[in-house]
């Protein structure tokens, strides 16, 4: 379409690109916490142990984890557009079928079914942020992303909690699977892969959002040097410390329910509301995280890679509060704790899901973001079984959440000295790449 036949004046349809993208992992984490609200009565009709009820946790992220690149690749060569859209449907349709589960086995299976919907979600996100939005623009929209998992989960322990007190657990599983497929068919009629084709988009606004050239760039193929870009420091220290960030993260859309009910003796509807707070907090904190380390970053007072590692140094201070959380005396005060440290995880987030829109070739981001994914959720895969592990071993939560601590302040070493200057990986000769920039400028 050319621009002189598009709308006048100025659109905003990125934000309603944002909102969507907002509400996929709102729904995305709704469907994955379902398990951990529910986990109490499910471990009790199927008489599991500690360990057996890790195992079930952890089985989501097998199938997430592994199938979080090859889903990012998919993405940037089939278009977001479709692999999002199908992903949802998929782990939908699979959060439904929860609901028939009749042991261990079944479980897990589902699980792991979930997993393979679930793993589209992030990589293709990472994708629409650097094809809808200029580079000042991106942990603002990472952090508002991003904190869909938070409203998703704060929502799911609370009305989960409501529906497990009313009902079964197993139509619980089949009502908030719904939510997924009423996304879909909003997504199929009001998305497009490139703001270049939208309608509603408007000459003004496409230009604000090619400004840095980034949408342009995105269209230009340049082949990634995969031993190159495994082998770049930028690219270990973004997986290794996601690792660490979704170890701590994912505490609390697993065991946080248990630990309130069996450590701190709350009921069934106290752990709904309890469990929720942590969540509904970071929710502010990481879309003000993204907006403030934007606006750090355009004032020209700091570098991006100084800007970077900044706000992801704050928050995961923040988040090392889960390791006081253990001796707290009071129900309240560790509450109050582990909210300080799921916000600061989700400060450290905002950041987390800019960085592939800042190191990966334009054609790549999808790919980027899934390694980094993939490997940020090995921490959900042994989390889960390694908490339960030591819980089971100890009859206490306290170990657990002091290793979680030391996890952090792993990351934070990480981030400080492994992560270097953060710009994009140049694949092959640079001067060369950029005079085909410049000549493909020309020519546009």
């Amino acid at each position: 379409m050319l621009q002189s036949a598009r709308r006048p004046g100025r659109s905003n349809m990125r934000w309603w690109v944002a909102g969507l993208m907002w509400a996929a992992i709102a729904i995305n984490y709704i469907d994955r916490t379902v398990l951990s609200a529910a986990a109490p009565k499910i471990q009790a009709e199927f008489h599991l142990d500690a360990i057996q009820m890790g195992i079930v946790m952890s089985a989501f992220f097998w199938s997430y984890a592994l199938l979080q690149l090859p889903a990012g690749l998919l993405a940037d060569r089939f278009g977001q557009k479709k692999v999002l859209g199908f992903a949802v449907l998929w782990w939908s349709v699979a959060t439904a079928m929860t609901g028939l589960a009749s042991g261990f086995r079944s479980l897990v299976t589902l699980r792991v079914a979930l997993g393979v919907g679930e793993a589209g979600a992030y990589p293709s996100n990472a994708g629409i942020a650097t094809r809808w939005f200029p580079r000042k623009e991106r942990a603002t929209v990472a952090g508002i992303f991003d904190s869909g998992s938070k409203l998703g989960g704060a929502i799911a322990l609370p009305l989960i909690a409501w529906l497990l007190a009313a009902f079964d657990w197993k139509m619980t599983f089949v009502l908030t699977g719904l939510l997924g497929v009423v996304w879909f068919a909003v997504w199929l009629v009001s998305f497009t892969d490139s703001p270049v084709q939208h309608p509603r988009v408007s000459a003004a606004e496409l230009a604000y959002i090619e400004s840095d050239k980034g949408a342009q760039r995105a269209a230009r193929p340049v082949r990634p040097q995969w031993r190159k870009l495994l082998a770049h420091r930028n690219v270990w220290a973004m997986c290794i410390g996601f690792f660490m960030i979704n170890y701590n993260s994912y505490f609390f859309i697993t065991w946080l329910p248990t630990y309130l009910m069996k450590e701190r003796h709350m009921s069934v509807l106290q752990m709904g509301w309890m469990a929720s707070l942590p969540l509904l907090a970071s929710i502010v904190v990481e879309i003000f995280a993204g907006w403030a380390s934007d606006r750090v970053f355009a004032s020209g007072k700091l570098s991006l890679t100084a800007t970077r590692k900044l706000f992801l140094v704050v928050g995961l201070v923040m988040a090392s509060s889960i390791g006081f959380a253990a001796f707290a005396q009071s129900a309240w005060v560790a509450v109050l704790l582990l909210c300080i440290a799921k916000s600061g995880t989700t400060v450290a987030a905002s950041q987390v899901w800019a960085l592939p829109g800042d190191v990966a070739p334009p054609n790549a981001v999808s790919m980027v973001a899934g390694l980094q994914n993939t490997v940020s959720n090995l921490g959900g895969v042994v989390g889960p079984v390694i908490t339960g592990a030591i819980v089971g071993m100890t009859g206490s939560f306290v170990p657990a959440l002091l290793f979680s601590a030391a996890l952090i302040a792993i990351a934070i070493v990480n981030y400080l000295f492994l992560l270097g200057k953060v710009e994009p990986i140049q694949f092959g000769d640079p001067s060369l790449e950029t005079r085909i920039h410049e000549q493909a400028d020309l020519g546009a």
